[in-house]
């Protein structure tokens, strides 16, 4: 297999009937890879189904002289979405890549948010994405070799007025896939998460219509194809894409202050060190829950 392709890799993507979903498999096939365009065809709110938009790239694959194959489930219910690993399995004999990629929009502020646009977002983003990994996981731990991006949003790393349903699954999803990571590791399955920007249909409702038509979902699709190479080492790394930026993200800590544990802890001394503690300033990323606790551990034994 040459650099940076996918000849006989098996990719399942959800949501790829357009947007920055049809951008990935048409990369990865156009690479050698095989590919489950996954699509319910439902409206951006999540209503409604069709099985058009998958159809249409899977023959726009095939015209082009890839492979790929329809599938028309919705990642929102696990039985559906372990068919949709099972149409990967069950036609191609694996499943090396998985992109999480389906997504839907309620944006409403929170006062006015329906309880239902709560659930139903944090269905189709959270549940969904983690549903269709723990159906690929067993198949990529069997061959021990798997490519996991899932996506996550801005709006969750830094908040956005009227997506408090959708900041909380798209944050969620950043932490299920730094513990994925975390049980992948010995496995060689990597899992990364995506932080795009690109004009796609959801996007409509929070960007100007002059911005979406030139910040193009093509622009992010390299990022992603290169997190699903078996050339990246990378796992547990969230990156942003778009518009021809790419940058990595991270969660870090400052030093802190430290008080010992053997006496009273006060407000009154949190206010007094409170620009200390609020500080980046040599601040530090940790590859695990495990090290942040540690380094708490250590400094309160060493006070």
């Amino acid at each position: 297999m040459g650099l940076n392709r996918f000849d006989e890799r098996v990719a399942v993507i959800t949501g790829a009937g357009g947007g920055l979903g049809k951008a990935y498999a048409l990369l990865l096939a156009s690479r050698g890879a095989k590919v489950v365009v996954n699509d319910l065809g439902g409206s951006f709110d999540g209503s409604g189904s069709d099985s058009t938009p998958a159809q249409q790239v899977v023959d726009e694959i095939k015209s082009a002289g890839g492979e790929a194959i329809a599938s028309y489930d919705s990642v929102a219910d696990y039985e559906s979405a372990q068919k949709i690993i099972d149409t990967a399995l069950n036609t191609y004999g694996k499943v090396d890549i998985l992109i999480n990629n389906a997504g839907i929009l309620r944006d409403k502020s929170l006062v006015k948010m329906e309880l239902e646009d709560y659930r139903m977002i944090m269905s189709v983003h959270l549940d969904g994405t983690f549903f269709c990994t723990k159906a690929a996981f067993p198949s990529m731990k069997e061959q021990k070799y798997g490519r996991i991006v899932s996506t996550a949003s801005a709006a969750g790393l830094y908040g956005n007025f009227g997506q408090t349903n959708y900041g909380a699954a798209k944050m969620g999803i950043t932490g299920f896939m730094n513990c994925v990571a975390q049980e992948g590791g010995r496995y060689n399955i990597n899992a990364n998460t995506i932080v795009p920007t690109a004009g796609t249909r959801l996007t409509f409702t929070v960007m100007p219509e002059d911005v979406i038509s030139k910040v193009k979902p093509e622009y992010v699709a390299p990022m992603v194809a290169w997190l699903c190479s078996e050339s990246c080492a990378e796992s547990g790394k969230i990156f942003s894409a778009g518009a021809g930026y790419f940058a990595r993200a991270a969660m870090v800590e400052g030093d802190g202050v430290t008080f010992g544990v053997d006496k009273e802890i006060t407000i009154e001394m949190l206010v007094d060190k409170m620009d200390q503690i609020k500080s980046l300033d040599n601040a530090r990323e940790y590859s695990s829950a495990m090290e942040q606790a540690g380094t708490v551990l250590s400094k309160m034994s060493s006070e």
